[in-house]
């Protein structure tokens, strides 16, 4: 089967920073499913991964956490899919990623693809929509009661993957007052079009920009990049008895800032549930088939930023470069091979 890996850590304008190869098609067993993969996203992860985790001596790492596709092959002890199925998942980090022609995914982190996305605009939901959703109302445990009003979310680099889905399931399912940062012109635009109350600058100081649109102090922070540069301005914005919550990897945060507000500080990360096999690990199905319920009604809408082509070595190392530039709008997808 065709497949994109890399066999080094190698800067993405190298020739050699990601190959396409050919592997041999894997085979269900257990839970799995074999997936043919019809679409993938691109995500920082994939970028932080190719990056900074060396391949063993002679071996090739395939990337990728996102994918759409058609269940081809179900292992014995399946019970939730069937051959023929349209899906759409994430992935696992223990596992081989989503680039390749043929995929082996848990089916307990898996879902039920929605009925009116084609794939690539499924494929651009599934890492953002369960961060997002495992942030908002396991992590900050933000109340799904639309009726309860008046306190406020801060969603920093809110026209992002994640954030672009943040401020929707936000908006839409919760009474919270939502407020997101962008630094562009057309990235601000996309972010109040997907529901943001307001948008505020954050190339600016943060608190800054919360007082200087007269709004009381937050209480809910959802810092999706840049952690370490807007940490201070944080602490300084949010109210007393705050709950933030952190996505990225911060060289070096002072929490101690946090305390004389008594403040909560809280860490999501999506891929914890199958890395470690929890015994909730089969929530993320039936998230993603809450999401998939939640696009097929019009309540969310895909988050695709660009299309980039058919799934090769080179379309992959475009949309790595753009990730890493911090100039994405919304998801990077690809499809076919």
């Amino acid at each position: 089967m065709k497949a994109i890996a890399y066999r080094s850590s190698l800067p993405i304008d190298h020739p050699d920073a990601l190959l396409d190869i050919e592997l041999p098609a894997p085979a269900a067993t257990g839970r799995d499913l074999l997936v043919e993969v019809k679409a993938i996203s691109v995500n920082p992860v994939d970028t932080k991964i190719r990056r900074f985790v060396s391949p063993a001596d002679g071996q090739a790492k395939v990337l990728g956490w996102d994918a759409a596709g058609i269940v081809k092959a179900v292992g014995p002890d399946v019970t939730l899919f069937k051959p023929g199925d349209e899906v759409w998942y994430a992935g696992d980090l223990n596992r081989p990623g989503t680039n390749s022609e043929l995929h082996l995914v848990d089916e307990r982190i898996v879902g039920h693809k929605p009925q009116k996305l084609d794939f690539a605009k499924a494929a651009a939901l599934p890492l953002t929509a369960i961060t997002a959703w495992e942030l908002l109302f396991e992590r900050l445990e933000v109340s799904r009661d639309k009726s309860v009003h008046g306190k406020s979310l801060l969603v920093t680099g809110a026209a992002g993957g994640v954030g672009s889905i943040l401020v929707q399931l936000a908006r839409q399912l919760t009474g919270l007052t939502v407020i997101g940062t962008a630094s562009r012109p057309d990235t601000a635009e996309w972010v109040k079009q997907l529901g943001a109350h307001h948008v505020i600058d954050h190339s600016k100081p943060l608190d800054e920009e919360i007082r200087r649109l007269g709004l009381p102090p937050v209480n809910y922070v959802a810092s999706l990049n840049q952690t370490d540069t807007h940490f201070n301005a944080l602490a300084e914005l949010i109210a007393p008895q705050g709950k933030l919550a952190l996505i990225d990897d911060p060289d070096a945060i002072d929490v101690r800032k946090l305390k004389r507000k008594s403040v909560s500080l809280h860490w999501e990360f999506m891929f914890t549930r199958s890395m470690f096999s929890t015994s909730d690990m089969q929530q993320q199905h039936a998230l993603l088939n809450d999401v998939a319920r939640l696009v097929d009604t019009g309540v969310l809408v895909t988050t695709v930023g660009e299309r980039f082509g058919a799934i090769n070595a080179a379309n992959l190392k475009r949309a790595h470069a753009l990730i890493e530039s911090n100039r994405a709008k919304g998801k990077i997808v690809l499809e076919g091979f």
